[in-house]
């Protein structure tokens, strides 16, 4: 294995992690609301959510990126496609977060919610202080699963041009005429990262497990 092409194709990484971190980042502060939505005592906001939320993960993450740079690129001028490829990640990371969030909240049984209520406190102190970290704690597993999903769907963002790790593999892939071992190498690259991702999740789990114990 060549070093020259290896140092290539890590030229990709920051872009990779920026658009996996942005994209699960606001999808976890854009899961809320959904997810709160989706919750509602009114059936057509809860109906509209769920809708909205099927939508999004209905259609595959590339579709929805042809929709965003080539669709609205022609009513939108962008200078560079990374930010609408961020907010279309973040975007579709919302519907599953909030989903994610739907099952969090379904594991937390529903005495810890009169107790509140009982102890005269707000629904919004017992979703912050009670139920929130519970929640959190509960998410974080199936999070981590999405968030190395995306990861590896990040590099769908080659085919409209972001230089991410896919983006400088298949440029290495073309001048030479053993092509296997770059992709070869960015398969590697994947499961290092992956693997990286997922004991920082683990990490984060432990610590949230012990606050919430306290």
């Amino acid at each position: 294995m060549s070093l020259d092409y290896v140092t290539t194709i890590l030229q990709g990484v920051p872009m990779t992690l920026l658009l996996t971190f942005a994209g699960l980042g606001l999808g976890i502060v854009g899961g809320i609301p959904l997810a709160v939505l989706r919750q509602s005592r009114i059936w057509p906001v809860r109906t509209l959510a769920r809708l909205v939320i099927d939508l999004l993960r209905g259609i595959p993450i590339i579709v929805w990126l042809f929709i965003v740079i080539f669709g609205l690129g022609a009513y939108i001028q962008y200078d560079d496609v990374t930010l609408p490829v961020v907010l279309g990640l973040g975007l579709i990371s919302s519907a599953y977060l909030a989903e994610i969030y739907r099952g969090g909240l379904a594991a937390i049984h529903a005495g810890q919610f009169e107790a509140s209520t009982a102890l005269g406190m707000t629904r919004l102190d017992t979703m912050a202080r009670i139920v929130g970290p519970q929640i959190a704690r509960i998410s974080i597993p199936a999070a981590a699963t999405y968030g190395i999903g995306l990861l590896k769907d990040s590099s769908i963002a080659f085919t409209v041009g972001v230089q991410e790790v896919m983006y400088w593999t298949n440029d290495v892939a073309r001048t030479r005429s053993d092509a296997i071992g770059p992709y070869v190498a960015a398969g590697l690259l994947y499961i290092v990262l992956s693997v990286l991702c997922a004991w920082g999740a683990r990490s984060l789990g432990g610590v949230l497990r012990r606050r919430v114990a306290r």
